[in-house]
């Protein structure tokens, strides 16, 4: 039981909604058993940032995974790792490797290099066959290249990516959350192109990667509380579930529950 649980309003997740994906950019297993004690019910999906699990021994990568997994939240490598497997056509070592070491999710993303989207699609397809959650990504890393994504293409890609097998989509922001993606310099939604996509595609599938606190405030008023979310800090975690639940100045008798 919650202190002061008298008070605590429930959240009512609908399929599919309300999940929160934190980036992990490298803690220690004992730190991530600290978060995770007070946390981890918070949090659903944990990603190893970038290339940040090839660096680390191999047998604390795996240890990690197993904590993760044994608080229930599925861990998964970062999408630049992905993507240097695939351009080094080691595809298949690198989904035997995660398997291995019992990682739970694969990322998918073109956000440095170029995947024809006949490319992409058998690779949707081949991370499914292997068992995977598939999470592919829609955006690119250089600020100047993501710029000439217009956002019609951004919702035909991720039309495309769900049609192929993708159980989720990340909408792409880094960790800066600026000049990227939906956002602007300020780091503000542009809600004219994310209106496009509530139109166009199936948004409980989209994880809007929101790593600064505005834009998490944005899209939990937007969506309700039930919201996919991530790029979240791992110390902003318990902040971010009392934003979604009106126990934040920010959304105190405004947010939607349901």
């Amino acid at each position: 039981m919650n202190a002061f649980n008298f008070l605590t309003p429930q959240r009512n997740p609908k399929t599919g909604t309300g999940i929160t994906m934190m980036l992990d950019k490298g803690m220690g297993p004992v730190t991530a058993i600290d978060l995770l004690e007070i946390s981890g019910e918070y949090v659903d999906l944990a990603k190893f940032g970038w290339g940040t699990s090839a660096i680390h021994n191999r047998k604390m990568v795996q240890e990690k995974v197993e904590i993760y997994h044994s608080y229930d939240v599925i861990p998964y490598p970062g999408g630049t790792l992905f993507e240097v497997a695939y351009s080094q056509n080691k595809l298949e070592d690198y989904l035997n490797e995660a398997d291995k070491l019992g990682f739970g999710a694969i990322e998918i993303s073109d956000g440095t290099i170029d995947i024809s989207k006949e490319e992409r699609e058998k690779v949707v397809s081949r991370v499914k066959d292997k068992g995977f959650l598939v999470v592919t990504e829609v955006g690119k890393k250089d600020p100047n290249k993501d710029s000439l994504l217009t956002i019609n293409r951004r919702m035909e890609m991720v039309n495309q990516d769900i049609k192929w097998g993708a159980d989720l989509v990340l909408m792409e922001a880094r960790e800066g959350g600026k000049g990227i993606g939906l956002f602007d310099e300020q780091g503000e939604v542009k809600e004219n192109e994310l209106q496009v996509l509530i139109d166009g595609t199936q948004v409980e599938k989209i994880i809007w990667e929101a790593p600064l606190k505005n834009q998490q405030k944005y899209f939990i008023l937007k969506f309700g509380a039930n919201v996919n979310l991530g790029n979240i800090p791992p110390d902003e975690i318990t902040a971010l579930e009392t934003m979604r639940l009106g126990l934040r100045g920010d959304t105190l008798g405004k947010v939607n529950l349901g």
